[in-house]
């Protein structure tokens, strides 16, 4: 038996509980949690915004140790560092054919699978394919990749989410080219990877949007050159920074309609805007035909940053080896899995970066 966190129904309080996790089968690969990240997709999950398979183990950022291995599995052995990969690529669907692996059709295929039980039998399912809010954890192998050399696998967890999101939609996604302005809306763990990732790409004015006072040290120390309070008057706040032109883009970490609205505004015209936030199939934004045409700026949807992890991953570390990306700076909070509900309340009250699970 192991400890994690389930969650039982959407909606329902998550549970700290005993778990049954069966020993790895064909093509798996049994692992010990060094540390997993609280991100706002777990709170998704939990509330209903994403749909999964449930009850499930929440819990999809992490790094460990491996423990045990399958039979057929070679690229890990036990004793290795790993990575989890909570969106593997099938290599065969149209996407991963055509080079988008972070659009995969069979992607979260694995969270209808059986994880665990338990202690009473219930099933339970893997909330997006690794259960890494938990001790230990049993997953596909194309679930795993080595960690980085050199970083300490608390710290890498956080590759396995927010920092390749976060890099991603600056490099994959937005491509910033060095020179340009970038505006960040929502400096939570994604937003405070954006802001690192827009200062290696060598944007010139990087601006903070939050509606917390309290972040703006640590929007600073990841990189902004200035610093926006919320409110409705944001994107004139924007253009004034900007000579009156607005940024060159804008990425927006929030996922709800007045921010996605207000990032686009605070781009120039023939500006870019990424959105990483994940709103509700409910929430729509909207525009007029005219303004379409005539601001010429583009809105872009953007999956795990654009990116594939087995080409990503390196290149991070390649950064985070050389001082350029600080992984430990984004974390506000270290916490057991007994504080992960109090975690989700400080998401939803905008409150810190990364609040990380250490096993």
């Amino acid at each position: 038996m192991v400890r994690a966190a389930v969650l039982p129904a959407v909606g329902a309080p998550l549970e700290i509980t005993d778990i049954v996790l069966p020993e790895p089968g064909p093509g798996q690969v049994r692992i010990a949690l060094a540390a997993a990240g609280v991100c706002h997709s777990d709170l998704s999950l939990s509330n209903g915004t994403m749909r999964v398979p449930v009850p499930a183990v929440l819990g999809h950022e992490g790094a460990g140790t491996v423990l045990a291995v399958g039979e057929g599995v070679t690229h890990v052995a036990p004793g290795d560092g790993v990575v989890l990969n909570w969106a593997p690529s099938c290599g065969a669907c149209f996407h991963c054919g055509i080079g988008e692996v972070w659009l995969c059709a069979d992607a979260l295929k694995g969270t209808a699978n059986l994880h665990a039980r338990t202690a009473d039998g219930t099933e339970l399912h893997p909330g997006l394919n690794v259960a890494a809010f938990a001790e230990e954890t049993v997953v596909a192998a194309n679930c795993v990749l080595p960690a980085p050399d050199g970083i300490p696998l608390t710290d890498a967890a956080l590759l396995g989410c927010a920092v390749l999101t976060g890099y991603g939609a600056i490099h994959h996604s937005a491509r910033v080219r060095e020179g340009e302005s970038v505006v960040v809306f929502g400096i939570g763990g994604v937003g405070l990877a954006v802001l690192q990732a827009a200062r290696i790409a060598g944007a010139s004015k990087i601006i903070a949007v939050d509606v917390s006072p309290a972040k703006e040290e640590l929007a600073r120390q990841a990189g902004a050159t200035d610093y926006v309070i919320a409110s409705a008057t944001t994107p004139r706040e924007i253009r004034r920074l900007t000579g009156g032109q607005g940024t060159d883009v804008a990425v927006e970490c929030v996922g709800r309609p007045a921010t996605i609205r207000a990032a686009w505004e605070s781009t120039r015209r023939g500006g870019r805007t990424t959105v990483v936030g994940i709103g509700g199939k409910d929430q729509e934004v909207t525009f007029n035909a005219l303004e379409i045409f005539h601001w010429g700026r583009s809105l872009t949807g953007c999956v795990y940053g654009n990116s594939d992890p087995a080409r990503d991953l390196p290149a991070l570390a390649d950064h985070i080896r050389a001082g350029r990306f600080d992984l430990s700076m984004m974390v506000t909070e270290r916490i057991a899995l007994d504080g992960i509900p109090a975690a989700f309340d400080n998401m939803v009250a905008g409150k810190g970066g990364r609040a990380l699970v250490v096993f």
